[in-house]
């Protein structure tokens, strides 16, 4: 029997797992996921070896929390020859207490509840899983790993808000989010860059969820998310940034709820409210409506504008980092923002890109751009495994 860890990356639709060898991390054995969560659910799996077992189908209405047990048991039932040792959870949000992966316990727990409206589409379904798991097997180890760690080496500059001091002492300061991405694009940097992957690097984290993030030495420096994961970029069907202004105009003029505003920012907006078709890139691409165009346009304009409103903070740029659902499969979004970029030394060779290749820059280009699929599993992983 092989020992393993079992990681958990609930999304707001979704939930990924997979099974990491303790003595090999990084190569998972089994990893699936289910997807359409309270729409259409699915439960698949990928792994290197063929699964004949049949795959649970799931009701319509099937709930994070369901999708977590019926993943239990089927990985009893098909999966017998491994031991699940530790199980390792992507927790969007762990505040300024938590600055690294932590064991769970009851406290940790309840800290992390206290953190939900800071992340109302993630929080609640990464601590679902997490409690579901306890109620079933008390005595499993489980640690959280937070979007948020990797941002703890921000100067303070960098994540005040300008607003009253109390305020901010009082924790209203910008966090950042996809950490556990940011943190495997860096351990990966030196093997395509060398000396260049401890510069000055942009990743462009780009997919339903999407933000940057400006590192130096391997470490961040500046991010595009804030307070929330809604700061930022266009994203599937979150705003991004977005004038304060907005916000009180839309509860003095037209008489809009907290909750309502709360829904039209984090589920109506982003690719889905400028197109009015669809959240998902490819969708959009594969549509001749101009309102497609616009939204696709739009996404695009606005990360190139992040970019080069990140530099400053690094004081150049020797590489920009793709990844992500959009990030790694979309050449035309990449070479879109690629393009209005080319002022600062980037240039990218159209072949590479369309190839989706791992260096995509133009031999002559001053600036180094790759595409590098992330792993957020293999962070989780790693990270239980350190702390258990």
């Amino acid at each position: 029997m092989t020992d393993v860890i079992l990681t958990i990356n609930a999304g707001s639709s979704s939930l990924k797992f997979a099974l990491h060898p303790v003595n090999a991390p990084l190569t998972p054995v089994l990893r699936g996921k289910v997807t359409g969560l309270k729409r259409k659910p699915v439960f698949s799996i990928s792994t290197p070896q063929e699964i004949k077992a049949a795959l649970p189908k799931l009701a319509r209405d099937c709930t994070h929390e369901a999708a977590t047990e019926i993943l239990l048991d089927w990985l009893a039932q098909n999966a017998a020859e491994y031991h699940i040792t530790a199980v390792g959870h992507r927790v969007v949000h762990g505040g300024q207490e938590f600055t690294g992966p932590a064991r769970v316990t009851d406290d940790v727990i309840a800290k992390l509840d206290a953190l939900t409206p800071l992340a109302p589409l993630h929080q609640p379904h990464n601590l679902a899983a997490i409690r579901l798991i306890a109620a079933r097997s008390s005595d499993m180890p489980q640690v959280a790993c937070f979007d948020t760690s990797f941002h703890t080496t921000q100067d303070p500059l960098a994540k005040l808000f300008a607003l009253p001091r109390e305020l901010s002492e009082d924790g209203l300061v910008r966090y950042g989010f996809h950490g556990l991405s940011y943190e495997f694009i860096a351990s990966a940097l030196p093997d395509h860059i060398a000396d260049k992957a401890h510069g000055n690097v942009i990743v462009a984290h780009l997919g339903n969820g999407a933000s940057l993030c400006a590192m130096k030495n391997g470490h961040s420096v500046a991010t595009t998310m804030g307070f929330t994961a809604l700061d930022g970029l266009v994203m599937g069907r979150r705003s991004g940034r977005i004038d304060p202004g907005v916000i009180l105009h839309l509860v003095q003029q037209r008489g809009m709820s907290v909750p309502e505003i709360e829904k039209l920012l984090y589920q109506q907006s982003g690719l889905l409210g400028v197109s009015g078709i669809s959240n998902a890139m490819q969708d959009l691409e594969a549509s001749d409506d101009p309102q497609a165009k616009l939204a696709i346009d739009l996404f695009c304009y606005r990360a190139s504008a992040e970019i080069a409103a990140l530099i400053p903070a690094l004081g150049g740029l020797d590489a920009l980092v793709f990844t992500a659902g959009i990030g790694e499969n979309s050449a035309n979004t990449r070479a879109q923002i690629c393009d209005r970029l080319k002022w600062i030394g980037i240039e990218i060779d159209p072949s590479a890109n369309a190839s989706s290749a791992t260096r995509i820059a133009a031999k002559e280009a001053r600036c180094d751009v790759l595409v590098i699929p992330t792993n957020e599993d293999a962070v989780i992983a790693q990270s239980t495994i350190k702390l258990i």
